[in-house]
Parts: structure tokens; C-alpha cells; sequence
């Protein structure tokens, strides 16, 4: 079936900006035309109509944890997908803290099987570092490649050997995979789980300063100096990792760097009460954190704004602070999030896309773009629909978001992936 998405405002960074008609055939991008200028002969064609939406190339998530193999009960490949679909993401790329780990071709090829059983967004593998996740022994990174892995990282862990980290970069450059490293300093951290401060000490609770990931910044970047082989540093969250990223950026070393929703919205103070949901890793920081990153993002020092979906059950999550497992689910609020900067004024709706789809595509060599003859994976946006999160609707397993309750504006009313809709909302016809 062709399928022709008409009227909308088409936002294709450095490539397209105005209204465009849109004719998907055989998966791709068959033919784009100024809007009302397409004549439509066929009977078959089926008509979205997006005038007063947003037409932009298809989100890309590049942080995700799928749980799948091993702890199905909290996420699987499948409701990943779907919750990645009606997040508008039409690509996410899966973690390898699996149990077993992605740390072979074996489980990497079962992750693309079933991605490709479960329909909805796409699924990159990214393969562990480190054998077991334990940072003593490389993976075997070509035969990775050849299984679908498109990044590696230990992510949940950081490479404490710098000499073993310095080969990772190396080896991966060599294979064109791009290393994402989680940077923490594990003796700093040790015993932390919130934001180091007076709070966390009228808490009773153990603080992790910045320092813990700013310091591993650090090296990382020097070792990419080293070997000029691409780095690029997850989950960014203080004014000195945003900073050292910045000033190596100007020397021109190849890092790229991401954050997260939650690292631009909400403080350490969201954990008051001894909210678990807004318990993670690295924790929620002070004030002027969230000012720099998000300096960061409008700057560019920050690429890319990722979730670092983290699905957790009941069991995880409702239990003492200290206890509590880390991490928070975003799919399905990241946009929405991204979203109230473009109307707070602090970016344009051109910069979120860049850091939500361009940057991720570029990063990790992804064909994406609102191009004749590329793939159709598009996200049809509402700038301004306004809802209230409602975490018992998400297609999640896990409800485990301090979002839940908030009033937001905007949000993905349609998502194509390779010319199918994998999500339309309710309200959109």
C-alpha cells in the first residue's frame, strides 16, 4: 500500500523545513513534493493528513534497557518496542546488561530475531566491552558486528582498567563500533545512593559527589585523545563532566555525549520522602547541574538526549531507599520532556530533533533522514497537545517514573517504522 502523509510541517535538520507532502511506497520514501502539489491518481493510497502537526525523520533512542533475556517480568524485546513506538521512537538501541550478557554473537542474534518478531521500533544491539560485563577480557567485537551489534559499552559498570579501556577504543574503532562508556569512579560512589549535599545528609543517606563521574570524564577523554578512536560518554550529569566535554570538543578530540530527560528536569529534591522512582545512577543533582546541561544541549557540548530506560517491578522499586534498584523508565515521556525545553525557550524544535534523531543516526552510522529512497521511519509530533502522564496506560511493564501526574504539552501522535504505522494516537486520525 502507498501511503502519502500530506499537509505537514516537514523539519528534516540541514536537509528540509516547510510544508511537504510525503509518499511512502515499498517501505521508503518514494517522492516528496511542495504540499498541495501531489496529485493522487490511486484509489489504494491511504491519506494521514498531519497539517498543523511536525513531520521529522523517526527519534532514535540510543540508551535502552530491554531486560530481555533474563528478567522478562520487568521488560521484554516486545513491550519495549511498543512503549518505544508510542514514545515516537521508531530505533532504540538495547543495553547488554542482559542475563546472559550480550557479550556474544549468540545472544546478540537472538536480540535482532526477536525485535524483528515483535514488530514496532527497530532494535540495534549494543554488546558489552568486557567478557561477563567484568572488565578483565575484550569481547570479540567482529564477530559482534557481524551479529548486528552496532556500539559496544559496559554500561551499568564502568571500565575501571584504563589500559583495557584504552584497547576497547582501539579494537572497536578498527570494526567502526563506537565505544559508550559509563563513567564512575566505583571508590567515590562506593555506598552513595543520592546526590552528595545537605540533603542527602538530612536524609541519613549516603552521598555520591560529582566528582564520581566527572573524574572518569576525564580519563575516558584523555584515552580518546590517545588513540583518536570515537568515544561517547552516556548519562551525563554535572557542571564538570559538561564542562571537560565542552573544552575537549574545542581541541577536537572525537567524543560525542549524551543525558537524559530526568538530568534537565528535576533536582535532587525529587527524592525527598524517599521517592524510589527518582532514585538512579548517576542520581539527580543540584540545581546548577541542570543548568549546565542544559547549556550543554543548547551549546552542543551534549549530542544527544537519551532515556536510559531503566524498567524496574514493584520488587525492586518498593522497598528502602538504600535498597532500591536505580533507574527510571522514559519512552514514553522523553519526548514530552524534550519538548518543554522548545517551550521554555531554551532550545528550538531544529536542536531537539538533532539531539533525538540526527545525532544518534550520525553517532552510530544509521541511515535517517526525510530523504527520497531512504528508509520511511518517521514521528508525526503535536507541539501542542496537552495530557497528563498516566503511567498505569504505558505499554511498559514497569511503572517505576516520577512523571506519573504531570501536565505536559506535546507529545508523537503517529510513528512509522520502514513505511508501517507502529503507533497512531487515539485523538489522531
Amino acid at each position: 500500500m502507498r501511503i502519502l502523509i500530506r499537509g505537514g510541517r516537514v523539519l528534516d535538520p540541514g536537509n528540509l523545513d516547510g510544508r511537504y507532502d510525503i509518499l511512502v511506497e515499498g517501505g521508503k520514501i518514494a517522492d516528496i513534493r511542495l504540499s498541495g502539489t501531489t496529485e493522487i491518481r490511486d484509489p489504494d493510497t491511504r491519506i494521514i493528513d498531519a497539517a498543523g502537526k511536525w513531520v521529522v525523520p523517526g527519534l532514535i533512542d540510543m540508551h535502552v534497557h530491554l531486560r530481555e533475556p533474563g528478567q522478562e517480568y520487568k521488560e521484554t524485546i516486545e513491550t519495549g518496542c511498543m512503549a518505544a513506538a508510542h514514545g515516537g521512537f521508531t530505533a532504540v538501541c538495547a543495553m547488554p546488561n542482559t542475563n546472559p550478557v550480550n557479550d556474544n554473537a549468540q545472544v546478540s542474534r537472538y536480540i535482532v530475531r526477536r525485535a524483528g518478531e515483535a514488530g514496532g521500533a527497530r532494535v540495534y544491539p549494543v554488546a558489552a566491552i568486557s567478557r561477563g560485563l567484568e572488565g578483565n577480557l575484550l569481547c570479540e567485537y567482529g564477530e559482534l558486528k557481524e551479529a548486528g551489534v552496532i556500539a559496544v559499552s559496559d554500561d551499568g559498570r564502568p571500565v575501571v582498567n584504563s589500559r583495557l579501556m584504552r584497547r576497547a577504543l582501539e579494537y572497536a574503532g578498527g570494526f567502526g563500533l563506537p565505544v559508550i562508556s559509563h563513567c564512575e569512579d566505583l571508590d567515590l560512589a562506593e555506598g552513595g545512593v543520592m546526590n552528595e549535599g545537605a540533603l542527602a545528609t538530612r536524609m541519613g543517606l549516603a552521598g555520591i559527589p560529582n566528582a564520581a563521574e566527572s573524574i572518569m570524564v576525564m580519563r575516558d577523554i584523555a584515552l580518546c585523545e590517545l588513540t583518536g578512536a570515537p568515544l561517547h560518554i552516556a548519562h551525563v550529569s554535572t557542571t564538570e563532566s559538561v564542562r571537560a566535554i565542552r573544552d575537549a570538543k574545542e581541541r577536537g578530540a572525537p567524543v560525542t555525549a549524551e543525558t537524559a530527560p530526568h538530568y534537565f528536569t528535576l533536582t535532587e529534591d525529587s527524592v525527598e520522602k524517599y521517592n524510589t522512582n527518582a532514585k538512579m545512577n548517576p542520581p539527580l543533582r543540584a540545581p546548577r547541574d541542570i543548568e549546565a546541561v542544559i547549556q550543554g544541549i543548547a551549546d552542543g557540548a551534549i549530542d544527544v538526549i537519551a532515556t536510559d530506560h531503566a524498567p524496574h517491578s514493584c520488587i525492586e522499586k518498593d522497598v528502602e531507599f538504600d535498597r532500591a534498584a536505580n533507574g527510571i523508565i522514559g519512552l514514553e515521556t522523553s519526548l514530552s520532556l524534550g519538548l518543554k525545553l522548545v517551550h521554555d525557550g531554551w532550545i528550538t524544535l531544529e536542536r531537539l530533533v538533532e539531539t533525538m534523531s540526527k545525532n544518534p543516526a550520525r553517532i552510530l552510522g544509521i541511515k535517517n533522514g526525510i530523504t527520497v529512497g531512504f528508509p520511511a521511519d518517521m514521528t508525526v509530533i503535536d507541539m501542542d497537545l496537552p495530557y497528563t502522564v498516566d503511567s498505569g496506560r504505558f505499554k511498559s511493564l514497569s511503572r517505576n517514573t516520577p512523571f506519573d501526574g504531570w501536565n505536559l504539552k506535546g507529545k508523537a501522535v503517529l510513528t512509522m517504522v520502514a513505511g508501517k504505522v507502529v503507533y497512531r494516537d487515539e485523538g489522531f486520525v
